[in-house]
């Protein structure tokens, strides 16, 4: 900006004032009221105009900054902002009454001359992971100079590995810098952060308690799987697996699959997302009333058991119990466990659906010669049986003579 016509300028706008305004007035209108910008301070500036070297930036009132536009072009030389959005930068200095801004300090030699103005007031940094040394990385920064981020501060994520990051550039914060730029310790913890955050708010307005979001599971427990969302971890409880019951996770997923899942709740407060792989399944439960009517015989396999029953699953998330009442002749003998054992495969009978509840009740088929309903039939058979009139068995001579006839004389 010309020095001297911006003075002419401010002279000419306090000559042409309304005598009625006061100095505090007039200088809150200038930019020499403003508040002065530190080095290292952070804005959110509107761009007002870019050319082929330069983005310049609408600070508000009067003030006005630029920054470099290699910053932003990708490997095209193109940029993916335009006229009228809102960027993040970070002030570095001003000259001739021009502000230069920046995103980062560049990877270039140009670079050095910014890399303590970096340090001290938190600007992040381009560096390029080089290789991998003890206790962490060695990254270029600034052209050639070498610094050196620990494992601690590059933010490894659970499915990456160190080599993923070897022969990338990255943004870095500088945490130590000593003996004059030739011990420089890097960070990428709080730039991660400043991210999630972002990417957090931005997840916020897309996501919501009901909807369907397709990820890929991250790593499987025995409570449950972990699947990203967007680049948040949500959990898929074991009884969200599916409609039967699950006991191996492993044999419904594997990690690195891709899924699809409701969002039953989002707790935004613990950066948790509670989500079902169910419910995007037809519910079996809706055609059971059609499907299983009361007197119809099918074929199902005990479950589970317990003291009041045995649970018998008819179909993948459709079980039904087996009342302790059905399996048992004798009242006193508690348990169905001398009847039934697990995975065993029989023959129910419908007695009951409810289809509000999600219960059925059972009862084993007749017929079914292993059951304990055959067993009572049995058991009666032989009390009906003595029961009778048990017939004269004849004087003990008359068994002899039965035994042993006598000889037919000549």
């Amino acid at each position: 900006m010309d020095n001297e016509k911006y003075m002419n300028n401010e002279q000419k706008g306090l000559t042409d004032t309304d005598e009625t305004k006061s100095f505090a007035d007039l200088l809150a209108e200038t930019e020499i009221g403003k508040d002065w910008l530190q080095p290292g301070q952070k804005v959110e500036a509107k761009i007002v105009k870019i050319t082929s070297d330069w983005i310049f930036l609408d600070l508000g009132g009067k003030s006005e900054g630029y920054l470099d536009r290699r910053e932003l072009n990708d490997e095209d030389g193109h940029i993916d902002l335009k006229e009228g959005d809102t960027i993040r930068a970070y002030f570095l200095s001003s000259r001739n009454n021009e502000k230069l801004f920046t995103t980062k300090v560049g990877g270039g030699e140009a670079g050095r001359t910014y890399l303590e103005d970096a340090w001290q007031n938190g600007i992040p940094i381009e560096g390029f992971i080089e290789k991998e040394i003890k206790g962490g990385y060695e990254v270029k920064i600034a052209g050639d100079m070498r610094s050196f981020c620990p494992y601690s501060q590059m933010g490894l994520k659970k499915d990456e590995t160190p080599d993923d990051y070897i022969g990338k550039h990255l943004l870095f914060n500088i945490v130590e810098y000593g003996e004059k730029g030739r011990n420089i310790i890097l960070s990428r913890k709080e730039i991660l952060k400043e991210e999630e955050k972002k990417h957090k708010e931005l997840l916020k307005q897309s996501l919501q308690e009901g909807m369907t979001v397709k990820g890929r599971i991250t790593s499987i427990r025995k409570f449950g799987a972990f699947m990203d969302v967007g680049g948040i971890q949500g959990l898929i409880p074991i009884s969200e697996i599916g409609w039967s019951r699950v006991s191996d996770i492993n044999e419904h997923l594997s990690v690195g699959q891709e899924v699809e899942a409701l969002i039953l709740k989002l707790d935004w407060d613990s950066d948790r997302i509670s989500l079902s792989l169910k419910e995007t399944l037809a519910d079996p439960w809706d055609n059971v009333d059609k499907k299983y009517l009361v007197g119809t015989i099918h074929m199902g396999r005990v479950t589970s058991m317990t003291k009041f029953g045995a649970f018998v699953s008819l179909e993948a998330g459709i079980d039904g119990l087996l009342h302790i009442s059905k399996l048992k002749a004798d009242k006193k003998v508690k348990g169905s466990k001398p009847f039934l054992t697990i995975d065993q495969s029989l023959n129910v009978q419908i007695e009951a659906v409810d289809k509000a509840s999600k219960r059925i009740s059972l009862a084993l088929a007749s017929g079914d010669d292993d059951s304990p309903g055959k067993a009572k039939e049995d058991e009666d058979d032989y009390r009906r049986y003595l029961s009778k009139p048990a017939k004269s068995l004849g004087s003990f001579q008359e068994l002899l003579k039965d035994k042993f006839p006598a000889k037919r004389k000549e």
